[in-house]
């Protein structure tokens, strides 16, 4: 009976160490599932905190995304108004070169028509000179010479009361013209007929382009004045006077 005791104290025993054994591993682990309990909700919270930064770094690459989108569009339409300028840069400069070309060609064209007019009053004068000299044995005088460089006047010359010319039907081409003066040469003269105060048409195909009325004759050209301007006559244009 006491040996059944003393085993029944020693199990009791044993049982007592295994509870306290016990108790101590669940204080342990108590301790420890706190800590990860603990570890659980830091990481809990770096985690929310690491989701609220790719959130927010979302929202920025959103943005910067748009950004770039309008940029881009932004710089793809300047790019095209660029090139539109610079295509009317190049057309403006050809227009502008074209009219620089052409401004020069009219310069050399009225400075060839000076010289021309300079030489035809020159022969003129000569040639009135000469009649002079012939008609002054006789007593006439054929008439006053002009000077060959002109003071400019509005005011047109007195020319005799001739006949047009409509009955003869004279032909011929504007040899010059000198828009600047107001005048112009054609390729018939006193040999043809024509006489001061005659009036031709100046015509392009079937187009009327001015009147010329003529100052001034030699045998083989005559210079008048343009009257009745709708376009300018150029070299080559018929004249008549007769429509």
């Amino acid at each position: 009976m006491s040996s059944l005791k003393n085993q029944v104290n020693e199990k009791t025993e044993q049982n007592k160490q295994l509870e306290d054994q016990l108790g101590t591993q669940i204080v342990s682990l108590q301790a420890q599932l706190n800590e990860l309990d603990v570890s659980l909700k830091n990481a809990e919270r770096e985690k929310a905190t690491l989701l609220q930064k790719v959130n927010n770094w979302a929202s920025i690459t959103k943005d910067f995304s748009e950004t770039t989108d309008k940029q881009s569009e932004l710089l793809k339409n300047t790019l095209e108004e660029l090139n539109k300028v610079q295509v009317q840069q190049v057309k403006e400069r050809k227009e502008l070169n074209e009219t620089t070309r052409s401004l020069i060609e009219k310069m050399a064209i009225i400075e060839t028509l000076e010289v021309e007019k300079k030489r035809v009053l020159e022969e003129k004068i000569d040639l009135q000179n000469r009649l002079d000299q012939l008609l002054q044995p006789m007593g006439r005088v054929s008439g006053v010479t002009r000077p060959v460089t002109t003071e400019r006047t509005t005011v047109r010359p007195a020319l005799p009361a001739l006949s047009s010319g409509r009955d003869m039907d004279l032909r011929g081409l504007v040899t010059a013209v000198d828009l600047r003066n107001s005048v112009a040469s054609i390729s018939i003269g006193t040999a043809d007929g024509v006489k001061e105060g005659m009036k031709f048409h100046v015509t392009r195909g079937d187009e009327f382009l001015c009147d010329i009325l003529i100052i001034d004759v030699d045998s083989e050209e005559a210079v008048g004045i343009l009257e009745l301007v709708q376009q300018a006559p150029r070299v080559g244009d018929s004249v008549s006077t007769n429509l």
